[in-house]
């Protein structure tokens, strides 16, 4: 849980800090296009007040420094127009054939100076348009990249957990395997010597069980292939292994259909996510509740729902209850609810999900398979 909680506290002052720098940039660059744009409307008006030289200039005048000034001006788009709204020069536009149109929008930006009855209307230059458009395309590749990053940290991240799941899972199994062989010989031995006692055979179930485990480890990592069986038949098992495994103050309900479920699953590693969602029922509950397995047949899908009467879970932990690590146990490694997520997922391309939880009153998960 802390450790999660540390995770989501990284990511937040990541993001806080990302949108601090996204802030001081556009403000860098308002202020810098601002700037410009004064310095522009200024070499404006040193035009205009050139145009009106040019206007009140005799035969006597000379034109040199006025003339200097309006060839000067190389960039920035202007229309010249007369007192009857018609166009009498224009500088630095290519397009000539919508003059009008443009000295309009111009005129409607207010971008406009009156000199002797013309009115002078300018734009802003092609490179004050791209330092305007500047940020935000720079914003948008910083953000592709970010994106990318964490996009491939995740996965990496990801990969690294999936041999640490499987590197784990195989010792496991590999550790178990000779303990479960030396226990099943010794059943079999206390059996022909005291083949009435009534504790073995649940002494023999109990092997059974090590060894299934041992078996759902193993598996772990490699791709099982799915087989046709009933899911009928996986949530009665799991019914009757956590009656005899939890208090009488727990009761298991299981609603199913009149008729058989199929489902092409590995029933060995599908039976242990309904396990763990009904130990973490029981845990959630503190072993005093009921929880309710109920199985749907659609025409398309196989929809299964383990529903408790616990504690519930915070709408704040609704997005990690799948995290490796998370848990709200004050003991526990916080794997179980994420290894349930990859058989389901990744093994049976399933969806398991949180479908409803109020504090309180319980919570619902629910699976969802296709046929």
């Amino acid at each position: 849980m802390q450790w999660t909680d540390q995770i989501r506290r990284i990511k937040i002052v990541l993001v806080v800090a990302a949108l601090m720098i996204a802030v001081a940039s556009l403000l860098v660059s308002h202020f810098l296009v601002r700037d410009l744009s004064i310095e522009e409307h200024n070499r404006m008006e040193v035009w205009a007040q050139a145009l009106h030289a040019l206007n009140a200039a005799d035969e006597t005048t000379d034109l040199t420094l006025v003339l200097n000034v309006m060839e000067g001006n190389n960039t920035i788009p202007v229309i010249v127009m007369n007192e009857d709204g018609q166009v009498t020069d224009f500088r630095n536009i290519d397009d000539t054939t919508r003059l009008e149109s443009y000295a309009r929008r111009m005129i409607q930006a207010g971008d406009t100076i009156r000199v002797d009855g013309q009115l002078v209307c300018y734009d802003e230059s092609l490179m004050l348009k791209r330092l305007s458009a500047w940020p935000y395309v720079q914003l948008g590749i910083v953000l592709i990249f970010v994106v990318v990053a964490i996009f491939a940290l995740l996965s990496s991240k990801r990969a690294e957990q999936n041999k640490v799941w499987v590197g784990l899972s195989k010792e496991t199994a590999h550790q178990l395997g000779t303990p479960v062989s030396s226990l099943m010989a010794w059943v079999e031995m206390l059996k022909e010597q005291y083949p009435d006692d009534d504790l073995l055979p649940e002494m023999d179930k109990d092997v059974k069980r090590l060894q299934l485990i041992a078996e759902r480890f193993s598996k772990i990592g490699s791709l099982p292939e799915p087989v046709e069986a009933s899911m009928n038949e996986v949530l009665t098992h799991v019914v009757d292994y956590m009656d005899r495994r939890t208090s009488s103050q727990v009761k298991m309900i299981c609603l199913l259909p009149d008729h058989d479920v199929k489902v092409r699953m590995n029933a060995s590693l599908f039976e242990w996510v309904i396990e763990n969602l009904c130990k973490n029922a029981v845990d959630a509950m503190e072993g005093k509740g009921t929880i309710t397995l109920s199985l749907f047949d659609d025409p398309s899908e196989v929809i299964i729902e383990v529903q408790d009467t616990g504690k519930g879970i915070k709408k704040k932990d609704l997005g990690s209850v799948f995290t490796p690590g998370f848990t709200t146990k004050k003991r526990g490694w916080g794997l179980g609810l994420s290894l349930a997520k990859r058989i389901v997922e990744e093994y049976h391309k399933g969806r398991i999900f949180v479908k409803q939880s109020e504090m309180g009153k319980g919570t619902t998960f629910r699976i969802e398979m296709k046929k």
